[in-house]
Parts: structure tokens; C-alpha cells; sequence
């Protein structure tokens, strides 16, 4: 009998690292501001391209390209709520 955790392993290759990363739990302060200092909270690469005051083209957001994109950010999430909720931290820096 095939489960559908076998299922959705063998099609998708990612899918032990998915795992790992959305079964990562925060119990340290340290390591919460560390996440939440490295993953960005909004896409880096966006932006708009400008030559002397005009736009010359808008770089879309190209964060969701990343196949572990939902994953890192669930990661930050529950880093920013450990922070918040945990140790009555202001997490308004993070955001």
C-alpha cells in the first residue's frame, strides 16, 4: 500500500528538505533573531531601474522562483512568533 507521503516524495525531489525545514522548531532567542535577521522579509531582487528620474523597467519579484521559497518564509514566521510570543519581544525591527 503506497501512502501519500511516498507519493509526494517520489515526484518531488525537495521534498526531505521541505520536510526538515517546516519541522524545525525555535526555542532559542538567538537563533530567532538570526533567521529573522538572514531571510528577508520582503524579495531583495525587486525593484524598479531608473535613469535620471524615468523608469526605465521594474524587476518583478523573483522570490517565488525558489522551490523552498514557502518553506524559508514559514521558517522566518515562526521565528518572529517565537520572538513575540515566547519572549515578549518587539519584533517591529524584523518587519
Amino acid at each position: 500500500m503506497t501512502t501519500i507521503t511516498q507519493v509526494i516524495s517520489h515526484h518531488d525531489l525537495l521534498y526531505p528538505i521541505r520536510r526538515w525545514l517546516d519541522n524545525i522548531e525555535i526555542h532559542h532567542p538567538k537563533l530567532a533573531h538570526l533567521l529573522c535577521r538572514v531571510i528577508p522579509a520582503q524579495c531583495p531582487f525587486e525593484r524598479d531601474v531608473t535613469l535620471f528620474g524615468r523608469q526605465l523597467f521594474h524587476i518583478p519579484p523573483m522570490c517565488k522562483l525558489n522551490p523552498l521559497y514557502e518553506e524559508v518564509v514559514g521558517l522566518r514566521f515562526k521565528a518572529l512568533c517565537y520572538l513575540a510570543d515566547e519572549c515578549g519581544e518587539d519584533i517591529t525591527a524584523y518587519c
